[in-house]
């Protein structure tokens, strides 16, 4: 988990500087993903070490798990917006979706980990 954590952490990062540089530089909200992805990247790289391993991933997935529960809503509107309906910023919105997604996936694959680790540590 510790370099998947870097892994997202750096994608999330370039996800911001796209958005921001790419997309939408008048407004410093598009680099909310990059916001989420230095502290991933953080976690991902203390969690090298055996000693602050468990803290560590644990925060990145609570860390994740807040990032998920504010972008959800990007990713009914990009939902909606695939459906027809019109909205006033329909990047911000994709990028908010795909924010949304990689937090998602992160959750569930770190989820996923702790579930093994336990049963590995009962066995």
């Amino acid at each position: 988990m510790t370099k998947l954590s870097i892994t997202f952490g750096i994608v999330l990062i370039l996800l911001g500087l796209i958005s921001y540089f790419g997309i939408s530089s008048e407004s410093i909200t598009a680099l909310i993903p990059a916001f989420l992805g230095a502290p991933l990247l953080v976690l991902g790289w203390i969690g090298l070490s055996e000693k602050y391993r468990k803290h560590s991933m644990h925060s990145a997935a609570v860390l994740m798990l807040i990032g998920f529960a504010g972008t959800i809503s990007g990713l009914i509107k990009f939902f909606r917006m695939i459906g027809g309906e019109t909205f006033e910023r329909p990047s911000a919105i994709t990028i908010q979706a795909i924010m949304a997604v990689l937090c998602l996936i992160f959750l569930v694959l770190a989820v996923k980990s702790f579930i093994d680790a336990r049963r590995k540590k009962s066995e």
